[in-house]
């Protein structure tokens, strides 16, 4: 997982995170650069409205509509959006911009961003990690991760999962799966390192214990 940094005054930060972006876009590997953004603005959360208007400026009337800058800067958006909400001025700001891109360009992968973007903005409630590498490389496709979860006296078990999924939504699948619904015994899932075992608590976004592991 990412460790922590030094920071110098929030405007130093916001100038670093912008010369990041200016970077983003010519970037052939985009996806440490992805994440330290993320981890910054995790860090210093009142850099995340000024990130999130300064992905809207990059992805409003680009020099190439779709092109792998401008798509950089829309897979970093899907980052933002699964990791961080805006504060409500911002958020009505940013859907606009959202309807807009749809609306300009139907059927792109800007608007197939847009439409994710979207849809995760209803279901992120803040994380405890910015998104893992492998999490990273999953949004840039849209896609979910495969968790494998090992369970006493059963196969292990592969569970699809997003940025929203909580461990309670995992236990369930897998209680259902193993045949156990009628079970009186309750199910939690268990967190195991080389130093410890705890259990997870239900409300935990599984894609945050993954973070942790990196």
């Amino acid at each position: 997982a990412p460790g922590p940094c030094s920071y110098t005054t929030l405007r130093d930060e916001a100038v670093k995170l912008f010369n990041s972006l200016q970077q983003l876009e010519l970037e052939r590997d985009p996806v440490p650069l992805m994440q330290g953004v993320l981890q910054t603005c995790l860090d210093l959360p009142p850099l995340v409205d000024e990130i999130y208007c300064q992905l809207v400026k990059q992805t409003t009337e680009p020099p190439a509509p779709g092109g792998q800058g401008d798509l950089h800067y829309w897979q970093l958006l899907t980052c933002m959006s699964c990791t961080f909400l805006p504060s409500l001025p911002i958020l009505r700001f940013l859907r606009f911009h959202l309807d807009r891109t749809e609306s300009r360009f139907p059927a792109s992968e800007m608007a197939k961003y847009a439409c994710f973007i979207r849809e995760a903005l209803g279901k992120t409630k803040g994380r405890e990690c910015v998104p893992s590498l492998e999490e990273i490389l999953v949004l840039m496709r849209r896609q979910e991760m495969i968790c494998t979860v090992h369970c006493p006296g059963a196969p292990a078990c592969s569970v699809a999962i997003s940025s929203h999924t909580t461990a309670e939504e995992v236990a369930r699948e897998l209680v259902s799966r193993l045949g156990l619904s009628q079970s009186p015994n309750l199910f939690a899932l268990y967190e195991q390192s080389q130093r410890r075992e705890q259990p997870v608590g239900s409300a935990t976004l599984l894609a945050d214990i993954l973070t942790r592991f990196e």
